[in-house]
């Protein structure tokens, strides 16, 4: 046999040897990756958590059919005498779906819209090419991440000129919502913030109503209502902080305390952060970093908070990461604990994609995730 016979059987195995070879790695997956999921041989499979909470919506027939130019949008609105509404949703949403089936639902507020707005919907994950008023061009979800949208629904209302009158992001309940209008339709926001809008209109609290609820133990900061001057972290430390913003006679305050930040695991969050309490409509003083001492009310007016509870979260080193001005329950909450204290926006800095993720892993886990509890 010549030696090129010699190599071409070497370089080129037999049918037999193929056979053979096939059959042995055959072995070795069902033996040696059917494991995948046990924790050990004798382990059974670790189960998959359940995804509770998503809800499917439906927007109404009455939203705009749009090509999304939006100056064309904002043209054609103001020749009918309306503004623009873009509404930011994203499919299994239930903040969304409340938007639709409990705000727009209720025959005043959808007269509302109806009548004075044209509105638009964008899915923040879509690929429908979008042009801004600049005359940029995105698709809905790259135009979504310009415009920093981190909770849906994010609804912008703009007036008849085209100017972003007002920005609301996460879900505002209907009477809220309802305030929302007047203070975009009557042209308000050009005489006005909307947290002084609402003061002055009766909708918020004031600095003369009941007290606040009391301090709850899981929160190691001074009590709400202090004699003393608050100060506010004045240099980068080892610890995020957190400024939640309350008011009296607040119903979605206590719902905040005795529903998500009680629960055991956001305690153990909150542990890893600074956290100071500030009354939106307070009048004891706080001095902030800059050494300038304001009131409680002077300062959410300056951090233009206008909704209780509203959490702003920082980190160490002063950096604003993300805030809570809507209402929210435990699973989204503690994911912004998390998101923040791990450091984890530094490299996501899409909220909603993180959210994803930690929910994915916490299934991976064997526990079920419910965006509603």
């Amino acid at each position: 046999m010549s030696k090129q016979c010699i190599r071409d059987q070497i370089q080129q195995p037999s049918p037999v040897f193929i056979l053979v070879a096939g059959l042995f790695c055959l072995l070795f997956l069902t033996t040696g990756f059917a494991t995948d999921g046990k924790n050990s041989e004798n382990s059974t499979p670790v189960q998959q958590g359940d995804y509770q909470g998503a809800l499917d919506t439906v927007y109404p027939d009455w939203f705009k059919t749009s090509f999304l130019e939006i100056e064309e949008d904002i043209i054609e609105a103001r020749e009918a005498g309306k503004r623009v509404m873009l509404v930011f949703h994203q499919p299994g949403c239930p903040y969304c779906n409340f938007f639709v089936e409990r705000n727009l639902a209720q025959k005043d507020i959808e007269s509302l819209v109806r009548s004075e707005f044209d509105a638009i919907e964008i899915n923040m994950w879509g690929d429908r090419e979008v042009t801004s008023v600049s005359g940029e061009e995105f698709t809905e979800k790259t135009f979504a991440r310009q415009l920093k949208v981190q909770f849906t629904p994010t609804v912008l209302m703009f007036s008849k000129e085209g100017e972003l009158a007002l920005r609301i992001n996460g879900y505002y309940p209907p009477d809220k919502f309802r305030a929302a209008l007047d203070y975009v339709i009557n042209d308000k926001n050009t005489q006005q913030s909307f947290t002084d809008y609402l003061a002055s209109s009766g909708s918020g609290a004031t600095a003369n109503s009941n007290q606040v609820i009391a301090r709850p133990v899981y929160i190691s900061t001074d009590d709400f209502n202090t004699s003393d001057p608050i100060t506010l972290v004045t240099e980068k430390t080892d610890k995020p902080y957190i400024l939640l913003f309350e008011q009296k006679d607040c119903s979605n305050c206590e719902l905040l305390h005795n529903t998500v930040l009680s629960a055991s695991e956001s305690r153990e969050l909150l542990e890893k952060f600074d956290v100071v309490r500030v009354d939106m409509w307070g009048t004891d003083d706080i001095t902030r970093r800059n050494g300038e001492t304001v009131t409680g009310k002077e300062l959410a007016r300056q951090l233009q908070v206008s909704y209780a509870p509203t959490m702003i979260l920082y980190a160490a080193d002063h950096t604003e990461v993300i805030r809570s001005e809507s209402w929210l329950k435990r699973f989204h909450t503690q994911s912004m604990l998390d998101y923040v204290q791990s450091d984890a926006w530094r490299h996501q800095p899409e909220f909603q994609r993180y959210l994803s993720e930690r929910g994915d892993t916490i299934r991976e886990s064997g526990q079920s995730v419910n965006i509603l509890e």
